[in-house]
């Protein structure tokens, strides 16, 4: 019996795949045209009445009013409702559960557990109408995990730019607190726990190495950390702006968790892409947010959450007390910085437009400006050619009353249907894709 060389192997094996690579590589895009009664051009900040979407592959080819549908296009015909851009998330933690309040739930939970929460909301937030996420932090590189599965079609879900694990002090926001040392091992750079500029350069280029998208630092205490005051600065100046200057020269961009002024203040002239919860700010902090490009990212349902939560026993008792004490003010900031035009990344409609944005200005905080914070403004945040076709659709109109943005009828993520009429589409199973008898004409 002859034993092949692996290079003879190798030419057997390209010549049987050959038929199936030409077949794919001749195999015509498909293409979609979604007929829309309205559609919302957040660019513009205008309505654009019976337009048509033309998606070819996973990219919109074409979209606005008289746009003529190419010969043997499928037809959607969404003349009943509002189109507009996927939208985008920008402080999500989507393998996390905090609905315990507690955090030695972490000790009862086997390795991989967290991805399969992750998989859990990803899906439900895609059909809620995000089609991208910044995942903010997230333990055993279970966003990660999560983000390649969707990438991959394995499960379905929105586009997600990951941070693993989040960068703060030991015993600070971003470590694990109130535990006996013994329980566990203390956690390093490679979890995201560092003290000074050495070990938070290590930090970075660690997430970064093992596939992180952005940073994610806890510039200051948190609600729902055991042990630490919940406005109090943590990272000093020079490690904040270390973990800036490290993630730049990796083109990657830093999202800061903080609450209290001081710290606030020091993230933004440490130059960090964003402040995610931002409780208290006052005129100089919007000032330096200003001058910098510093987007907020309010939160806002978190702290309805979490204040909820408060009130009902969720929380354990110390997050409790700051919840209550933290929220008062964040409202406050909000409202302070939407007069004064500081660049806001989604925070929640309904609670936005209530702080005084309006329906256009919050609309585009989960569009366009969510996008701009990300940096992807070329693929995504409008409904435009060349972009991503990530499309959402709900009946009504939301510049009307921006709670039809809760009830979305209809999602698609680059150019797969995902949603419609309401219902989720039939999913291959294995691919986290749509089957193909789940479009009509």
């Amino acid at each position: 019996m002859r034993v092949q060389t692996l290079p003879s192997l190798f030419a057997a094996l390209l010549l049987t795949a050959a038929p199936a690579m030409a077949r794919q590589a001749t195999a015509p895009e498909r293409v979609v045209a979604l007929k829309a009664g309205r559609m919302i051009d957040v660019v513009g900040g205008k309505v654009v009445e019976n337009a048509t979407i033309v998606v070819r592959g996973d990219r919109i080819e074409a979209a606005g009013a008289g746009v003529p549908i190419p010969r043997g296009a499928e037809v959607i015909d969404l003349s009943g409702y509002t189109v507009l851009p996927g939208l985008i998330d920008t402080h999500t933690h989507l393998t996390g559960d905090p609905s315990g309040g507690y955090a030695d739930r972490g000790l009862r939970q086997w390795p991989g557990y967290a991805a399969l929460v992750g998989a859990k909301n990803a899906r439900l937030t895609l059909l809620a109408g995000f089609t991208t996420v910044r995942n903010v932090g997230a333990g055993e590189w279970a966003d990660i995990a999560l983000r390649d599965a969707i990438r991959d079609g394995l499960v379905p879900g929105p586009r997600i730019f990951a941070a693993a694990y989040s960068i703060g002090i030991t015993g600070g926001h971003c470590d694990t607190n109130g535990f006996r040392p013994d329980l566990r091992p203390e956690p390093g750079p490679e979890q995201g726990v560092a003290n000074g500029v050495d070990a938070v350069v290590r930090a970075v280029r660690y997430q970064i190495k093992y596939g992180a998208d952005v940073i994610k630092i806890c510039a200051t205490g948190g609600v729902l950390s055991a042990g630490d005051a919940v406005g109090v600065q943590q990272l000093t100046f020079d490690e904040m702006r270390a973990i800036v200057e490290t993630a730049r020269m990796a083109e990657r961009k830093v999202a800061a968790h903080a609450h209290g002024l001081e710290g606030i203040k020091a993230a933004v002239r440490a130059g960090v892409a964003s402040i995610d919860h931002g409780s208290i700010l006052d005129d100089e902090a919007i000032r330096l947010m200003k001058e910098h490009g510093t987007y907020l990212v309010p939160t806002m349902m978190a702290f309805q959450a979490v204040v909820d939560g408060a009130r009902s026993g969720a929380l354990a008792p110390w997050s409790a007390a700051k919840a209550l004490e933290i929220a008062p003010y964040a409202r406050r900031s909000v409202e302070l910085a939407i007069r004064a035009g500081v660049p806001i990344a989604f925070g929640e409609f309904r609670l936005l437009t209530e702080a005084g944005m309006t329906p256009i200005a919050a609309l585009q905080s989960a569009t366009i400006h969510a996008a701009r914070l990300l940096g992807q403004e070329r693929d995504l945040g409008a409904l435009e050619a060349g972009k991503l076709a990530d499309i959402i659709a709900v009946r009504g109109d939301p510049l009307a009353d921006i709670r039809l943005l809760e009830r979305v009828d209809f999602v698609m993520k680059g150019g797969v249907v995902y949603k419609r009429d309401g219902a989720a589409a039939p999913i291959a199973a294995g691919t986290g894709r749509l089957t193909s008898t789940s479009i009509g004409n």
